[in-house]
């Protein structure tokens, strides 16, 4: 079976957390992306999601010129490691309902991120199932 350093990509785009909503936001639009990791250097501290932004920003009125990434960031969040099994990435994935997971070294240090879209091309037989578990309607409180 293949690792998850197989299929990562390495060329990862971060955010401190200190940046305001409205950066991350406009990162997000350049790089046409959903999420960003929030990084404190190299070392992962959370994740950001444009879900994120809207629900736990917007909706909850935080101004997006003054509220900080770290105010709506998931601190505590699920990664992978460059050696674990692809396999196990899916039912991480398919679990959780996550559509990309961080991938991170020993010391935490962000090192690349798996999307579902890296599982798809990777091995595009046995996406339908992992598609069909993200997709189910999530449970009212997370």
């Amino acid at each position: 079976m293949s690792t998850i350093a197989e299929i990562m990509s390495t060329d990862v785009r971060t955010i401190q957390p200190q940046e305001s909503l409205r950066r991350a936001a406009q990162c997000m639009q350049e790089l046409d992306v959903g999420a960003l990791p929030v990084c404190d250097g190299e070392r992962l501290l959370g994740m950001l999601t444009d879900r994120d932004i809207a629900v736990r920003g917007v909706a909850d009125g935080l101004n997006p010129d003054d509220a900080c990434v770290s105010d709506i960031m998931t601190p505590d969040i699920v990664y992978l490691t460059a050696d674990q099994d692809v396999g196990e990435a899916k039912r991480m994935m398919g679990d959780r309902q996550l559509r990309r997971l961080p991938v991170i070294d020993a010391d935490r240090k962000l090192v690349g991120i798996v999307s579902l879209g890296d599982l798809a091309v990777r091995d595009s037989g046995h996406i339908d199932k992992a598609l069909r578990d993200i997709s189910e309607p999530g449970q009212e409180a997370r």
